[in-house]
Order: structure tokens, then C-alpha cells, then sequence
């Protein structure tokens, strides 16, 4: 059965096509019929997936083409999402690293390419995109050796086949110049260039379960690939935690295999295959699931820590209760936990108080999808501003964790990129120009010093820029840096915003809120043009007289509000400021929502 099997796992960085390569892939082993309606980016299967344009989860799927099975875990791009990435590359025997023609290896590339050449997986590199206008190919290609060079591939990983491939039109080939033909050098490249699982399936059954999701009629579902032996419906095994402890006995109610993107119930499973299991109750990831006469697990890759963390409380603005239907401490504790099952590079702890919780992952961006989740699914919560999980040396010295961003913008703004994480307490690592007017920077930088930069970047390089970000490594404390400059506008009571309250307004800031807009006190309403806070009335209606005056009731014609989306509002808060996030709506307001109470607990922390 092996011999007849691949498996491999497809890295590339974000918006590199590998999803639409995947696309092509099923369409020519046949996996869909000719007649059959198919979605794009068939891979991206939920809906913030398809929104984004970005892979979260990592999914196995399979193909059959000249009568071999090819197994292909698409693994997410993002570093945030890492926790996925490292578990799925021990369930694969080769990657396929795929690299824009244009914009050649990337920081996130790098991280789940030095994660698979560490596990002696032998790539192949496919030069995706090779129709661009302005691809680069033969660089392309010295990059990626530089890279595999620089993250110690041996010999026989350094020389890797190469395929120059167009997903969107679905052809590849082994010369630079063709632009037309199919998919089958890549099909013949996989079969010929990666080993089939060389598993011993007469050994006890041993499973590492990698990934996790819960199924309504079958609970838990652990995936993963058959390291030994034979797996059938309802012979009995047990969960082995990292130390070889038993955590728990059952039996395999279900065993699933997977065909194209449909999970198919199989009565056995062997050596090497990919599979879902269904009978445990509390085996999580990177768990051995094993038959009960094995007690010594499989070395389980170890994951990165979380390094930022936020605070989810309940809602307890006036407005609470009104959009969303799951509101109580109890339901956002189980959410979080069932979170922590599946996604285990999220660490989850209670306050005293009960009321809320600290989340930590691995950046702004899971938190984000985590957040705008549970807002789909009816939660209203309070979300507090981001802060870094801080560690210390074997000296007690403070350290924090550190992020390589790389960074590409024009020329002309190359200068206020610098300047502006400058004063982030970046360090400059690496500064080259990329070619057609643009620069490629590199920065070593505190995480701290990152959040809430990106929006700002985006305003000063003109939409142009782009900046990708990778975690380096826990290094020395860096010292105060500074926040947002500008105070906020705070409304003063309760009730719905005026247009005629609001024209005047406009000459102090940035409004956030448009006519009509219920409003409670406390609540941001804008951004005040300068540094201190201050509290206005929006409500403020015009005075009723029976007096005429020309140009007294000229129309008012009010500026657009600015609307943030949920990851610019966490990212623009201040320490004492929340988002309350629900299901239709995202204000931002005051921790402390009585002005007095406020004052008393700046004072306090001003003594302190």
C-alpha cells in the first residue's frame, strides 16, 4: 500500500498562489467530475479564510493520478498561524516550497522552510507566477539557495529540483520559457522526487495526532498520519501524553480517510496513512494515540511559545446585551477553552475576578481572527490593548521577544520608514534596493514597539508599502517606548450624536462616529488633534427660538466618519482604553466609563 502513496505539504508565503495551485492539482487528477461545480481557492474552507485570502487552517487533502495516491497538507503562510505549521511536517516525507517569481523568498517562507530542511525533508522548488511582467526568475532562484544555505541544508537538500509553473493557468515546466502545457511534469516530479512512507506496518498501531477539530456527531477528531502498524473500527487504544504517561483509554469509533475534500469513513488504516480518528474524549494534540501495548510516545515537535496576550472580559458597557446573544463570563470561558483545544499555540488564564481572561498567542493577527470568530458567533466582548509577554535570563535581566520584519516600500519613502521605527527601538540589519524603484529593508524589532504600527505604515508609504514580520527570539529589554501621540474625544453622556453637536467637533479631530450613532458616556467618539483627552457633548441639540437670522440655519455638511476595522481598533487603543466588540458593532471607550472615577485612577497611578 505505501509504496503506491506521497505525502507532502505545499509551504510558500502568503498570496504566493498556493491554494489556486492546489485548485488546479484537483482539477487535472480528475478529482472533480468535468460537470462539477467547483468554488475557488476550494482549500480556503471557512469564511474569514476567503475574505482574507489567506490560509489559517492547515488541511490534508488527497489526489489519485496514475494510480498513486498523493496526500498534500496545505499549510498556512502566515507566522501567526505557525502552531499549525511545525506539528504538520511530521506527518510528510517532502515540501514543495513555492516562491513568487517577483517577490522571491520571504520572511514567513524562511520560518516554515528552516522548520522542514531541520526535519531532513528534501524540497522541491516550484517558481510559481512565472507570466509576471516583472519576474526575476534566475534571482528568484539565488535567494532561495542563499536561504537553504543560510538555514543549514545539507547537501542533498541544497540540490532540489525546480519546476517554473503558472498555478492560475495550471501548467508547469522544467524550462524558464515555456508558458503553456499542464501539470503533469509536477505530478511526475512529486511521484519520482519524494519517497514513499518507509513505515513498518507489521509494529503495534502508533498515531500522532497533529491537528484537531470537533464534529457534532462524532466529538473530537484528531488528524494525523499512521506511524506504525494497522489501525481498524473499534479496536480498542489509548493516549499518551509527551512523558508516556496514559491519559486516557477508548476505542477508534470512527477512522476517516481523506479524498479530495471530502473525509471518507475507511474500516482500516495503515503505516504511512493520513488519517481522522474519532472515540477520545481528552487526547489533544501531539498526543500518541497507540494500541495498548505501546508506552513509549512519539517525539512530538515542541511548539513556540505565545508572545502577546490580550484580555477578553465580559461586556459591561450600557449598550451590552443588545446585538449579541452569548454575553455571560461562562460562555466566553468555554469558547476560549475549546479554542485552547484545537489551536494549542494559545494559552488561555482566569482572572480573580472571573470575569475576565488572558489570552496569549502568537500574534495580533490570530487574536484578531480568534476575536472576529466568536463576534460571528453571536459573543459580545470587551478586548484590552495588546501587551508582550515579558521573560527573563539566566541573569534575571527583563527580556522581550524580538520580531525580523522585512520590508518593502518605493524609494521616496524608504526614509520615514526608517526614522519611524527608529523610534520604535528597531535595529537596522540589512538595507539593499529590490529593484524597479524599491528598497528592501531589514529590521530587528521589539514586538511592543510593532503594535499598532501597521496602519501608520500603510499612511506613510501610500498604501504602497509591504511589511512582513516573523518572530526572532526573547532578547534584552528595550526600555519605554512611545505610544499614540494624541489624546481622544470622550462623550460626556448618554444618547444619539447630532450633526449639529458634531460640526464644531470636526475642528478638534478625527471623529469616529457619524448621525445618529448611539452613544453612551465614556465611549471614544474621535481623536483630538492634540496629545491630552477630552470630553465633549455630541448630543448637543440647537436651541428652539423663534428668531430669524440669515446664514443662522445654513445646512451643516459633516466629513465622513473614519470606521476601523477590529484589527485597527485593537491596534490604536491605549492602555486605559477597550473595544467593545459585538456582533454588528466595534466602539471603542474608556476602561473606566465615570469621568471622575478616571481622574481618581490616573492620580493613583501617577503617585505610583
Amino acid at each position: 500500500m505505501s509504496a503506491q502513496q506521497r505525502n507532502i505539504a505545499i509551504i510558500a508565503h502568503v498570496d504566493h498562489g498556493k491554494t489556486t495551485l492546489v485548485d488546479q492539482l484537483f482539477r487535472q487528477s480528475g478529482t472533480f467530475r468535468d460537470n462539477q461545480r467547483v468554488e475557488e481557492r476550494a482549500m480556503d474552507s471557512n469564511d474569514l479564510e476567503k475574505e482574507r485570502g489567506i490560509t489559517i487552517l492547515a488541511k490534508p487533502t488527497s489526489i489519485e493520478w496514475n494510480g498513486i495516491r498523493i496526500n498534500i497538507v496545505d499549510t498556512p503562510g502566515h507566522a501567526d498561524f505557525g502552531g499549525e505549521v511545525e506539528r504538520i511536517l511530521s506527518m510528510v516525507d517532502g515540501v514543495i516550497l513555492l516562491v513568487d517569481s517577483s517577490e522571491g523568498a520571504m520572511p514567513q517562507t524562511k520560518f516554515v522552510t528552516g522548520k522542514a530542511l531541520a526535519l531532513g525533508l528534501r524540497p522541491i522548488v516550484v517558481v510559481n507566477k512565472v507570466d509576471r511582467p516583472d519576474e526575476r526568475i534566475q534571482e528568484v532562484l539565488d535567494e532561495v539557495f542563499d536561504l537553504f544555505v543560510t538555514l543549514d541544508a545539507n547537501d542533498e537538500q541544497l540540490e532540489f529540483p525546480v519546476l517554473y509553473a503558472s498555478g492560475r493557468n495550471g501548467y508547469a515546466s522544467t524550462d524558464p520559457d515555456r508558458r503553456e502545457g499542464t501539470l503533469e511534469p509536477m505530478f511526475q516530479l512529486i511521484v519520482d522526487h519524494v519517497p514513499p512512507p518507509n513505515l513498518d506496518e507489521d509494529a503495534p498501531f502508533t498515531f500522532l495526532a497533529t491537528l484537531l477539530d470537533r464534529d457534532n456527531f462524532l466529538g473530537r477528531v484528531l488528524t494525523g498520519r499512521v506511524q506504525s502498524g494497522t489501525i481498524r473500527v473499534n479496536d480498542p487504544i489509548r493516549a499518551l501524553d509527551m512523558d508516556g504517561k496514559v491519559i486516557e483509554t477508548g476505542r477508534a469509533s470512527k477512522i476517516m480517510t481523506f479524498r479530495g475534500l471530502d473525509r471518507v469513513p475507511v474500516d482500516e488504516a495503515k503505516a504511512g496513512d493520513i488519517i481522522s480518528l474519532a472515540g477520545l474524549a481528552v487526547a489533544t494534540v501531539s498526543n500518541t494515540i497507540a494500541a495498548p501495548e505501546v508506552t513509549v510516545p512519539i517525539k512530538a515537535q515542541p511548539i513556540d511559545p505565545p508572545t502577546l496576550s490580550m484580555r477578553f472580559s465580559v461586556n459591561d458597557s450600557p449598550m451590552a446585551g443588545r446585538e449579541g446573544s452569548k454575553v455571560t463570563s461562562r460562555m466566553i470561558r468555554d469558547r476560549l477553552e475549546r479554542e485552547a483545544e484545537s489551536n494549542v499555540a494559545i494559552r488561555i488564564t482566569e482572572s480573580a475576578e472571573k470575569d475576565s481572561f488572558e489570552v496569549a498567542g502568537r500574534g495580533e493577527l490570530q487574536l484578531g481572527v480568534l476575536i472576529e470568530t466568536m463576534r460571528r458567533e453571536g459573543f459580545e466582548l470587551g478586548i484590552s490593548r495588546p501587551r508582550v509577554l515579558f521573560g527573563e535570563d539566566e541573569d534575571g535581566n527583563r527580556t522581550e521577544p524580538y520580531e525580523t520584519v522585512m520590508i518593502d516600500v518605493d524609494d521616496e519613502y524608504s526614509g520615514t520608514v526608517v526614522d519611524k521605527m527608529a523610534i520604535r527601538k528597531a535595529e537596522l540589519t540589512d538595507m539593499r534596493p529590490s529593484g524597479g524603484g524599491k528598497t528592501r529593508i531589514t529590521f530587528s524589532a521589539p514586538s511592543r514597539g510593532l503594535i499598532g504600527y501597521h496602519g501608520e505604515f500603510l499612511s506613510d508609504t501610500r498604501g504602497t508599502g509591504i511589511m512582513n514580520r516573523l518572530f526572532e527570539k526573547y532578547g534584552p529589554y528595550k526600555g519605554k517606548i512611545e505610544g499614540r501621540k494624541n489624546g481622544v474625544l470622550i462623550s460626556n453622556g448618554t444618547g444619539e450624536a447630532v450633526a449639529y453637536a458634531l460640526g464644531p467637533l470636526e475642528e478638534r479631530g478625527i471623529l469616529f462616529v457619524g448621525v445618529g450613532t448611539p452613544l453612551y458616556e465614556g465611549m471614544i467618539i474621535g481623536e483630538n488633534a492634540k496629545p491630552e483627552d477630552l470630553e465633549v457633548n455630541p448630543m448637543k441639540s440647537k436651541q428652539l427660538t423663534n428668531f430669524r437670522s440669515t446664514g443662522k440655519d445654513d445646512a451643516i455638511r459633516l466629513t465622513p466618519p473614519k470606521i476601523m476595522t477590529l484589527e485597527q481598533a485593537i491596534a490604536y487603543i491605549d492602555d486605559d482604553e477597550m473595544v467593545e466588540v459585538t456582533p454588528k458593532s466595534i466602539r471603542l471607550r474608556k476602561a473606566i466609563l465615570d469621568p471622575n472615577e478616571r481622574k481618581k485612577a490616573s492620580r493613583k497611578k501617577e503617585a505610583a
